[in-house]
């Protein structure tokens, strides 16, 4: 898959072992308007990784979606996953690129830190990861990242791909968008919806065009 610039709602997988009804909710997401989506499950073991990964990036593939590994290239590379995300804990940007090559996506966990995101950006990362922005269920303990850091990189970085992350529900995220974030990374209130394809829809069209007034 060719890189563009992506915009849009980013599904990160939770850490659900049902693998069929993983690959039911990620589907209606990914009819919904998901423009990017990431597998990322800290309670699958190995085998259970691989085939849920394997089967997520077959089903992207269909609606034309990249799909990431989450900490792990070179299981992206082993499966022809379209990249990777990785965090501070999960070795350096240019072992990932070296691993990945230069067609795949790369995403780098910032966290609040301004200087990471600029040497992330400087060595060629995809997209800088910003988060958590609010209150994570997924990541309680997460350091949050002030709206005004993603102003500021907007400001000083137009030509970068932004992503916000961390307890992102619809309530919140036009803040996020209107701050200048291309990417929003949603897990709970994506896959713990009632119609995740209504849900992925409104978050999609919160980077749609404001019609005139």
């Amino acid at each position: 898959m060719t890189k563009q610039r992506l915009r849009g709602p980013y599904a990160v997988t939770p850490d659900w072992t049902d693998t069929r009804r993983l690959l039911d909710v990620t589907e209606a997401l990914l009819r919904g308007g998901i423009v990017l989506l990431q597998y990322r499950n800290k309670r699958a073991d190995a085998a259970l990784a691989r085939a849920q990964a394997g089967a997520l990036c077959e089903l992207a593939r269909g609606y034309a979606v990249p799909c990431l590994i989450n900490d792990d290239p070179q299981l992206a590379l082993a499966l022809g996953a379209d990249g990777a995300h990785i965090g501070r804990e999960d070795g350096a940007l240019a072992e990932a690129r070296a691993i990945l090559g230069p067609e795949r996506i790369i995403g780098i966990s910032c966290y609040n830190e301004a200087s990471r995101a600029q040497a992330a950006q400087a060595g060629g990362a995809d997209y800088l990861a910003f988060g958590a922005m609010f209150d994570s269920p997924t990541k309680p303990a997460a350091v949050r990242a002030p709206l005004e850091l993603v102003r500021q990189t907007r400001a000083i970085s137009p030509e970068a791909t932004i992503c916000c992350i961390g307890g992102i529900q619809l309530g919140n995220a036009r803040s996020l968008v209107d701050a200048g974030a291309d990417l929003l990374a949603v897990i709970t209130d994506l896959f713990e919806t009632a119609d995740p394809q209504t849900q992925a829809r409104a978050y999609a069209q919160l980077f749609s065009p404001k019609a005139p007034v």
